[in-house]
């Protein structure tokens, strides 16, 4: 790249620093990029010779890429302007319309009043919907909108022909019996359409990052092939405070991603008012990201602001332009040109002089960089051209751009309506060609299909590959082993003691070895491998790292070394459960995005999982993602001694909130084989969009072989696992997870000591359970002169008898989600309240869910029944060593 130093330096030097100078501008009118490497070599000789050099994590405040450095503009810029303003229009007219018919409706214009040159240069340029490859056309690149944006995006595609004038009218409208829009980008609602869904602040941003990485790591594996895809992560400047947006950002940076491409639109206000009124956010985020080591590159002036750099002579523009902040910017804007000549330009007579020869309407438009394609076009050239890491685009945008009043005013995020006299200066200013009283309607406007800009709308995504956002998935062919292939883990363990985790690696073992799928098989774990005994799993298939191993282990002469390596299977994540989500949310999307049915595995700390990303999981859920989410050290008794914060009683209760998530708690391996197979075949042989979250546990016990039978009943919720011993039963014991076996000894106990027969269930799915007895109510509701269905969960109790006792290493509302179809018979244990440390017994004992408590509660309702003595009962609870005066634990 060669640069015109047109510019003379504006400070005096001495003769000798003048020969400094000159020689370095030599430099950088040769090679751009020498000189960048020169500038940091002497930074480091200074630093070796003892010289302090100050940092420099912030620009003056100006566009990176100075004019003469700009290439012309590739496209029709007439053009493009007509349809920029049409989409406009009918985003606008979109919102405004129907808020007009249907009062509090809700929806966005300024947003994407702000961003849509931003959106427009791209979709004219640069966004691309496919590459040719060897093997084929492959994916191409990846948008990430934002979310509040969304009516613009509509709005192009109506115009493309690809939405009709009834769904726009159906914006927010779907349950009319018509095909409607969506508010917001969901895939789940318009699968053909979104690929991701991003208007819950930091998710997309986060999500952008994780997948131009899985990108590379598909690529690196050789599953993919190596193209010039992008991934494009547009983002709000208010949307920068949410944690996720910025809490990766160093990733990018370390894992070279210059296939990461974020856009930030820099309108300087959030929902409520300035972003940062007393600061400028683009100061801010400039050395967030490039102390990250992201490429920034700032476009904050629009092209008519050249001339006034060029004519100031003094440097005083620059300089009245840093003793700003945005909350003096947004006034300018919102108060016009007359406001602008006193207040910015006033406060230097050289400045004043410098536009007195503009009026005040030429003052007040006055560009920011975002709004002009010129400037946009070429910074989207720089971050498409550098190499080596990511980029960050800092966009200077106006919110409510062109809207009128609403104009950079801190209430313009909420507006849903314009005046009668906005619309007529929209349309005046954006030459739109409609009459005043249809656009007081909201009325839509599409050029015929000869029309020039249509004509040249088709061209540019014909030249692109197609049209974006678009969501298709291919068939795809999947066998799924069978149930006799997994006979190692459904056979038992001979006594032999090992947790469920164990199983479960075990297993995984086998599968990323299967000659058929197992190089789909994406392992993640953050930072946890050798909690969950991942060291054989890490030494068959390594760890990724896209610089493979530049270093010898310390444990490198040992059977089970740490091994990282460029083709590595395993995403080890480090400590982020937010990032491993967003590794899980690559991956559980790749057959879609990549039509690669890739299967994660993503093992965690079961208590920091839907409990600290839940609305990562509703997200995934929105993206029909499909994958095995594997809870580890699950349950508040069973992982001893880590107390309060670490004791998971929750989430199987935050997981059955999500629609599409299947969720288990299996007791022992062979129910955890058959979950996992059922899930391969219900996910990627049938294609059906469901995720599944599994709880595995720490302690050990010996594993049953599975009986005969039971596979419909593991993959319902419920099964008999062990009938009365000694006759009929008069009590049924539910249990699940190793809690089943605290059950499986309360049934002795009752046997043996209080002659009391018990039948014990193995319940490994309260969630299923619930949703089929809902949908089944729910039939019988709707057709009430057909003969009753009847739930599967009443089926197989139909002939049970007596009380039912259900206990969990979990909440009582778990198994309490079952009484509406279990009328006096449920009794609850459960694990409410905050944790201890402290062994298993003891933990046990204090939430009451050992077996003694088990057994203690049975006689308790037996008594109260009248099929038991209230005094021997009472008597039994103190043989059971039951205090019966402690404090309930869940107030403990």
């Amino acid at each position: 790249m060669t640069t015109k130093l047109e510019t003379p330096a504006q400070v005096d030097f001495t003769a000798e620093v003048s020969e400094w100078i000159e020689a370095f501008d030599e430099v950088v009118a040769n090679d751009w990029e020498q000189s960048a490497e020169l500038l940091e070599a002497l930074r480091t000789r200074a630093r070796e010779a003892g010289v302090s050099v100050a940092s420099e994590l912030t620009t003056p405040y100006q566009n990176t890429i100075p004019k003469h450095d700009e290439v012309p503009y590739p496209g029709d810029r007439k053009l493009e302007r007509r349809i920029e303003a049409l989409i406009r229009w009918n985003a606008m007219a979109m919102v405004h319309g129907q808020n007009k018919k249907d009062a509090g409706i809700g929806g966005h214009i300024s947003t994407y009043s702000s961003l849509a040159t931003l959106l427009e240069v791209g979709f004219n340029h640069f966004f691309h919907a496919k590459y040719p490859g060897a093997a084929g056309e492959q994916p191409g690149d990846f948008v990430y909108f934002q979310g509040h944006a969304s009516p613009g995006v509509y709005s192009r595609a109506f115009v493309e022909g690809r939405l009709s004038e009834k769904q726009l009218k159906n914006f927010r409208h779907e349950l009319r019996g018509e095909p409607g829009l969506s508010s917001y980008p969901h895939p789940w609602l318009m699968p053909d359409f979104w690929r991701f869904p991003t208007v819950s602040m930091g998710i997309g941003p986060l999500n952008a990052i994780y997948q131009a990485r899985f990108m590379r790591y598909l690529e690196n594996r050789g599953l993919i092939e190596k193209t010039d895809r992008k991934v494009w992560a547009f983002v709000g400047d208010g949307e920068t405070d949410e944690v996720d947006t910025l809490g990766a950002i160093s990733l990018g940076a370390r894992e070279k991603l210059d296939n990461l491409i974020f856009v930030v639109n820099c309108n300087l206000q959030r929902l409520d008012g300035p972003v940062r009124g007393n600061k400028r956010i683009i100061d801010e985020l400039e050395g967030m990201f490039r102390g990250a080591g992201w490429n920034v590159i700032k476009v904050v002036w629009g092209s008519d602001w050249d001339e006034l750099f060029e004519r100031d002579h003094q440097g005083l523009l620059l300089k009245r332009m840093e003793e700003c902040v945005d909350g003096d910017y947004q006034a300018f804007k919102a108060k016009g040109g007359a406001y602008l000549r006193e207040h910015f330009f006033g406060k230097y007579p050289e400045l004043l002089k410098l536009v007195e020869d503009k009026t005040d309407e030429e003052l007040s438009r006055l560009h920011r960089g975002g709004h002009d394609p010129g400037k946009i076009y070429n910074a989207y050239k720089r971050a498409l051209e550098h190499k080596g890491g990511p980029t960050v685009i800092l966009a200077k945008t106006v919110k409510g751009y062109g809207l009128g009043s609403t104009e950079a005013r801190n209430a313009s995020h909420q507006e849903k309506k314009l005046t009668d006299e906005s619309l007529k200066y929209f349309i005046q200013r954006f030459d739109i060609p409609v009459t005043e009283e249809a656009a007081k309607n909201g009325a839509f406007f599409r050029p015929d299909e000869w029309a020039p800009e249509i004509k040249y709308l088709h061209e540019r995504r014909t030249e692109l590959g197609g049209y974006l956002p678009k969501r298709e998935v291919p068939k795809i062919e999947f066998k799924t082993p069978a149930l006799d292939a997994l006979k190692e883990w459904t056979g038992g363990s001979n006594n032999r003691a090992v947790s469920t985790t164990m199983g479960f690696v075990s297993l995984l073992r086998h599968l990323l070895k299967d000659p058929a799928f197992g190089k789909l098989v994406v392992p993640i774990v953050p930072d946890e491998g050798r909690t969950f005994g991942l060291e054989s799993v890490i030494k068959q298939v390594g760890i990724y790292a896209p610089e493979g191993q530049k270093y010898t282990p310390h444990d490198s002469d040992m059977l089970l070394s740490y091994r990282e390596e460029k083709n590595g299977q395993i995403l080890e994540e480090g400590i982020t459960e937010a990032g491993s989500m967003a590794s899980f949310t690559a991956a559980g999307t790749a057959y879609a995005n990549y039509k690669l049915p890739m299967i994660p595995f993503y093992m965690y700390y079961s208590m920091f999982g839907f409990q600290r990303i839940g609305d990562m999981a509703w997200a995934f859920a929105d993206s029909r993602g499909k994958g095995f989410l594997m809870g580890g050290t699950a349950g508040r008794t069973t992982m001893l001694g880590e107390g309060l914060q670490h004791q998971d009683g929750h989430s199987h209760v935050l997981s059955s909130t999500v629609p599409t998530c299947l969720s288990y708690d299996p007791a022992y391996v062979y129910e955890l084989a058959v979950i996992v197979q059922d899930g391969l075949r219900r996910m990627y042989e049938k294609g059906e969009d469901h995720f599944y979250y599994i709880t595995m546990y720490n302690e050990d016990y010996a594993m049953p072989p599975m009986p005969e039978g039971v596979t419909e009943g593991i993959l319902r919720g419920l099964y008999r696992y062990r009938a009365a011993k000694k006759g009929e039963a008069v009590v049924q014991l539910f249990g699940s997870g190793p809690i089943l076996n605290e059950v499986l000894r309360a049934q002795e106990i009752l046997s043996e000591k209080y002659k009391v027969e018990a039948d014990v269930w193995s319940v490994t799915s309260y969630t299923e359970l619930r949703r089929d007895a809902l949908e089944v109510e729910r039939w019988n509701r709707l057709h009430p002169a057909d003969p009753e269905k009847k739930s599967y969960l009443a089926t197989v109790l139909e002939k049970t008898n007596g009380p039912i006792i259900a206990a969990s290493d979990y909440m009582k509302v778990l198994p309490d989600a079952l009484s509406p179809w279990l009328p006096g018979r449920l009794v609850t244990l459960g694990t409410d309240g905050f944790g201890r440390s402290d062994n298993r017994e003891h933990l046990r004992r204090h939430f009451e869910v050992d077996a003694e408590a088990i057994a203690g509660a049975t006689l308790s309702r037996l008594a109260r029944d009248g099929k038991f003595k209230p005094k021997a009962a009472q008597k039994a609870l103190a043989e059971l060593g039951l205090d019966t005066e402690a404090i309930d634990p869940a107030k403990a």
